[in-house]
C-alpha cells in the first residue's frame, strides 16, 4: 500500500489510513467502540502526570471525545492493540503543536510497563511516519523525572536538544522538560532498530 504523501508544513488532510503491525502490536487508528478501553487505562494519574493533555480524572465521555477529535485529522494517531489477544495497549501519535514539524506523543497502560511495548509502537509509528510521508524530522519531549519515557526516545534514535517547560493538563502547571528531535538522515543512518524489520501495512481505509 503507498500511503498519501504527507507535507511536512503543515498539517495531512484526506489520506488513507493504514493498519500497522510489528513483532508483538497491531497500530489501527482508534474508533469509537474503543473508548471503554482508553478510558479505563487512561484514568490513570501516573499517566496523566507525565503527559501533556490527559486530565484526570478521564472517563468514557473524555475518551470518545478524544476518539472524535482524531477522526478529523486522520492518520496520524494509532492505538496500539497485542497481536494476541487483542488487548488495548496505549496509543502513538504525531501532531503539530504550532512548530513546522510534528511532535510524537505516546503513553502505554500501567499493566503493560516494562515489556517494552512503547518502544516497539513508537517505533513503528516512526518507520511509518518517514517512509510513507515526506517528513524531515519529527521532534518529542519528556518531563524530566520521566526516565522510562527519556529510555524509549533514545533508543529510538532521539537526540536531546535542549530544556524546556511544558504544560501538564492534570497537574494545571507548567513543569520542567527535555527536548528531542529525530531527523530523517538520521534515522535513515540508524534505521537498523535492532533486526526488527519495518511495519507491515494492511486493511489500509480511507479515512
Amino acid at each position: 500500500m503507498t500511503a498519501v504523501p504527507i507535507s511536512c508544513q503543515s498539517p495531512p488532510g484526506d489520506l488513507f489510513v493504514p493498519t500497522l503491525e510489528s513483532e508483538r502490536l497491531v497500530l489501527r487508528a482508534p474508533v469509537l467502540a474503543d473508548a471503554p478501553a482508553v478510558a479505563a487505562l487512561a484514568n490513570n494519574r501516573k499517566i496523566a502526570e507525565m503527559t501533556t493533555s490527559i486530565p484526570h480524572p478521564y472517563g468514557l465521555a473524555d475518551a470518545e471525545a478524544w476518539i472524535a477529535g482524531t477522526a478529523r485529522n486522520p492518520g496520524v494517531t494509532f492505538a496500539a492493540f497485542e497481536r494476541k489477544g487483542g488487548a488495548f495497549v496505549g496509543v502513538c501519535s504525531y501532531e503539530w503543536r504550532g512548530e513546522t514539524i510534528p511532535e510524537i506523543g505516546y503513553w502505554a497502560g500501567e499493566p503493560f510497563w516494562g515489556r517494552g511495548y512503547a518502544t516497539e509502537a513508537v517505533r513503528a509509528m516512526i518507520d511509518h511516519a518517514f517512509t510513507a510521508t515526506e517528513l524531515e524530522a519529527l521532534a518529542a519531549s519528556c518531563r524530566v523525572t520521566n526516565l522510562a519515557s527519556r529510555r524509549v526516545l533514545e533508543k529510538c534514535g532521539f537526540q536531546w536538544t535542549g530544556a524546556g517547560l511544558c504544560r501538564v493538563r492534570a497537574l494545571g502547571a507548567s513543569v520542567p522538560s527535555d527536548r528531542f528531535r529525530l531527523d530523517r538522515r538520521t534515522w535513515a543512518a540508524l534505521r537498523a532498530w535492532g533486526k526488527t524489520r519495518l511495519p507491515v501495512r494492511r486493511k489500509a481505509v480511507r479515512a
